[in-house]
């Protein structure tokens, strides 16, 4: 993990290396798009994230038992008058399949980052699976699904993803590829 004083001043995006700190550039283009709640299950493709917003406190978080609850804190966010984004692992969209038909169906606002398992030097064959179905499962449901796979892409992705969900109203999931995210250490 990397410690960050989100406090201090933002570094500038001109000397930001986004190959490596794009967790740091992520976050400012996710608070400049107003969110001001995340909902989680723990992960460590999303630990940078979920410290920084964490230590904000204009930002609410929420720690999830299951991805399923974290749909439904959206849709109680967004009635509230609140931007939220979840964030979840590819294994988390088999678990919440189901629960998006509620944004799909009530047409409101739904952004999450999806962080992909299953692909580029996996080690876990269970984990194989729900990855090579994540984007099918996504937008069998109704979802939108934009993808990146370096940290420049993410960031820009990220931000169109919330002006898609927020200014448009729609259901959007953008995954971040595994190759990104680097080789799981156990």
């Amino acid at each position: 993990m990397v410690a960050v004083d989100v406090l201090a001043e933002p570094l500038r995006s001109e000397t930001r290396d986004l190959s490596v700190d794009w967790p740091v550039a992520l976050y400012e283009t996710l608070k400049a798009a107003g969110i001001s709640h995340i909902s989680y299950v723990p992960d460590a493709g999303h630990a940078t994230l979920i410290e920084l917003f964490n230590a904000d406190p204009e930002v609410v978080t929420n720690v999830l038992t299951t991805e399923e609850e974290g749909v439904a804190i959206a849709a109680g966010s967004w009635l509230g008058g609140k931007r939220s984004v979840l964030l979840m692992q590819s294994s988390g969209v088999g678990n919440c399949i189901n629960m998006l038909s509620l944004p799909v169906q009530a047409r409101f606002p739904f952004l999450t980052l999806v962080t992909m398992r299953g692909e580029w030097a996996e080690f876990n064959p269970w984990q194989v699976p729900m990855g090579q179905a994540t984007q099918a499962a996504l937008e069998a449901i109704g979802v939108t699904v934009l993808r990146a796979e370096t940290g420049a892409d993410l960031v820009e992705t990220v931000a169109q993803a919330a002006t898609m969900a927020f200014e448009a109203d729609q259901q959007i999931a953008v995954l971040i590829g595994q190759r990104l995210l680097g080789k799981k250490k156990w």
